[in-house]
């Protein structure tokens, strides 16, 4: 007879053996592997702790490797209150690395709900409301005596530690509130979660495992980061990487103002502030109403040429996949399909339905294909200074509407254009630059928030341009400038505009509206010393650049665009991203397909589609205007090409050939 405790311990030794056998050898599937970037999975502490169950642990991980191939998992050990167990920490260590899986470990400092090492519950956490997220009080000495305690567990098992984008501080007891003084919210808290990055992460990893690598994730509220002691500045400087959250979910049904182009946007600024060190984006499942939606977020993440992108989370990406409300475009030829994702997963042999992690691994797949092929992404310079807000998000609007953007935290003194939105009042020598870049040949475009924060500050010795304070409600729109009427451009629902002031004959409104007939400029040029100044009218609500006709855009682009590579004639909502190697990719966020025109620099004869091989042929250019003062100047030999982007969807192509 074998004795109770003998059976326990080969019961347990058999589903050890189970977890640590290759998935490989026992016949499970692989999914496809991407060969231009790796893809991680993040695995939250109550996942974790599912874990325990070696089935469990076998089932669901031969689920998801089949559906979408891993090359990373990050092991949480502590959220809101839960902490994981260290046997049980290496024990899931153990299963991934016998699977040929690079880990490492995750934290996210959630303090809301717990009882975060005290008796009772802390009051000041459970009154918030349900979905409003609570930090640590790192003025309170039990709670950072928690918060260092996390990070040497921590340590202890990883070398590589991730902070879930709940690293900051946003508590208000009376010890802050002592601690704080004279200081604002702002200036404590940074200098706060500085001295905490320092005291209670790093310093207290390392002295337990000197190896320890520590990453910051920065979340896609980065307009306000400041407020609740993320410093943009400083702690790419005190952590050796960061990482970025890309995660924009539903354009409309959020009260954060995230736009698509966002997911790509600010992989390029976090890039521009620590080069080399952002490890990659991150994107969750949540607040889409569409798959398409999901898949956007992953595609313009790549589409930044970003190392890695990580996946939240392991236990979302097993649930089946939902396509969501996508009638308007079902059944057109998206890059995005439901039927080619079913067919996708079974010719892998992915085990199960199509789920989250399906969807994951097949619309990798689609910009896996082009990304090798893509340079370096370029845009228009855009300066928004550390610790700036004003005109929030506005870059990302203006990438909706066809203006590739590189937002950048140091002045671009070597770009050839620079857009500056409100942020740039937080430099105090703001309108010294905008002199120099003007007096240096560049163009600044300067819009019409900043022009506000500014017009007295010294700018009204470059040009006496002004924001009024007045707003007028236009409808008809009207382009070039000179004798004339000027072009029409269309007309379009009411919208309320700042109204722009200029002198007369020292100023041009090139492109404009009119308010029951009363003039307002949308986009005013005047020249100074060897440069070019623009001014650009943003509507009182962002959003009604969306609602501008296309000709109005198109007018715009031409201006602002002059000289650029690439340019595009289409509608609001159709994003353009250029890369330095001659090719670009334009993507559709309407739900019908959208006609396009494309203008490129050079001699180029035919574009050819990297994904399919296409080829599509130049088309002659229409004829010039019987007033040539109706757009710019020629920008140089160009080529014209029509193409159709479908809805939801991305195209990516290459220029070749020449005229000569």
């Amino acid at each position: 007879m074998v004795s109770a405790r003998i059976r326990t311990l080969l019961l347990f030794f058999f589903a050890s053996v189970s977890i640590i056998l290759p998935v490989e050898s026992r016949g499970a599937a692989t999914a496809p592997a991407h060969d231009q970037f790796k893809v991680a999975v993040y695995i939250t502490v109550g996942v974790v702790e599912k874990m325990k169950d070696p089935a469990w642990l076998q089932q669901s991980w031969e689920q998801l490797n089949s559906q979408v191939h891993v090359d990373k998992v990050y092991i949480e050990t502590y959220r809101s209150g839960l902490i994981a167990d260290g046997a049980l920490l290496e024990t899931v260590k153990a299963f991934f690395v016998a699977h040929g899986v690079e880990v490492a470990g995750g934290i996210a400092y959630a303090a809301g709900g717990d009882n975060v090492g005290r008796e009772g519950p802390l009051h000041q956490v459970s009154e918030a409301e349900p979905g409003q997220f609570v930090s640590f009080s790192y003025t309170d000495p039990v709670h950072r005596a928690y918060v260092k305690n996390v990070a040497e567990v921590t340590a202890r098992h990883f070398d590589e530690i991730m902070l879930d984008d709940f690293f900051f501080n946003n508590t208000k007891w009376d010890s802050d509130v002592a601690a704080k003084g004279d200081q604002t919210w702002t200036q404590f808290r940074l200098k706060l979660m500085d001295e905490v990055s320092r005291d209670l992460i790093l310093g207290p990893a390392k002295a337990v495992n000197p190896k320890v690598k520590v990453v910051i994730k920065f979340p896609n509220w980065y307009e306000h980061f400041q407020a609740n002691g993320y410093d943009l500045d400083q702690e790419p400087k005190i952590f050796p990487a960061i990482y970025t959250g890309t995660e924009t979910r539903d354009p409309e049904n959020n009260d954060q103002h995230l736009q698509q182009y966002e997911s790509y946007e600010i992989i390029r600024y976090f890039d521009n502030i620590a080069p080399g060190h952002n490890g990659g984006g991150w994107v969750d499942t949540y607040g889409t109403r569409y798959l398409d939606r999901y898949a956007e977020q992953l595609w313009d993440t790549m589409l930044a040429k970003t190392p890695q992108i990580l996946l939240f989370q392991y236990g979302d990406l097993l649930l089946p996949a939902r396509m969501g409300d996508r009638k308007a475009w079902e059944g057109l030829d998206t890059t995005f399909k439901a039927a080619e994702l079913a067919q996708w997963s079974s010719n892998g042999g992915a085990i199960g339905a199509p789920s989250n992690a399906a969807a994951a691994g097949y619309a990798l797949s689609k910009v896996n294909a082009v990304t090798g092929k893509l340079g370096k992404p370029m845009g228009i310079a855009s300066y928004k200074p550390y610790q700036s807000t004003g005109e929030d998000f506005l870059q990302n609007y203006l990438g909706m509407i066809g203006i590739p953007v590189e937002m950048t935290p140091t002045f671009p003194d070597d770009a050839r254009t620079v857009l500056l939105t409100e942020q740039a009042k937080f430099d105090h020598e703001i309108v010294a630059k905008i002199k120099s870049h003007l007096e240096k040949g560049g163009t600044v475009i300067v819009t019409s928030g900043l022009l506000k924060a500014i017009q007295d500050k010294g700018f009204e010795k470059i040009a006496e341009i002004t924001n009024t304070g007045n707003v007028l409600n236009i409808q008809k729109y009207w382009g070039g400038s000179g004798a004339g009427a000027g072009a029409d451009l269309g007309n379009t629902k009411e919208i309320l505009v700042p109204e722009i002031s200029f002198m007369t004959n020292d100023a041009w409104p090139v492109v404009r509206g009119t308010a029951n007939g009363r003039g307002a400029p949308l986009l005013v040029q005047d020249h100074f010393s060897h440069g070019t100044l623009y001014v650009l009218t943003i509507p009182e609500n962002a959003n009604d650049l969306y609602s501008l006709p296309q000709s109005v855009l198109t007018s715009m682009r031409q201006y602002l665009l002059r000289g650029f590579p690439v340019q595009i004639d289409a509608p609001s909502q159709v994003s353009l991203f250029a890369y330095d190697n001659q090719s670009f990719v334009t993507e559709s966020f309407l739900d019908a397909p959208a006609k396009v025109k494309v203008t490129v620099l050079g001699s180029f004869t035919r574009l050819r589609n990297v994904a399919t091989g296409e080829v599509v042929e130049a088309t002659p250019e229409e004829a010039a205007p019987q007033f040539p003062w109706m757009r710019p100047r020629p920008i140089g030999p160009h080529s014209q090409f029509q193409i159709e982007v479908a809805p939801h969807s991305f195209a990516a192509f290459v220029e070749e050939g020449s005229k000569e």
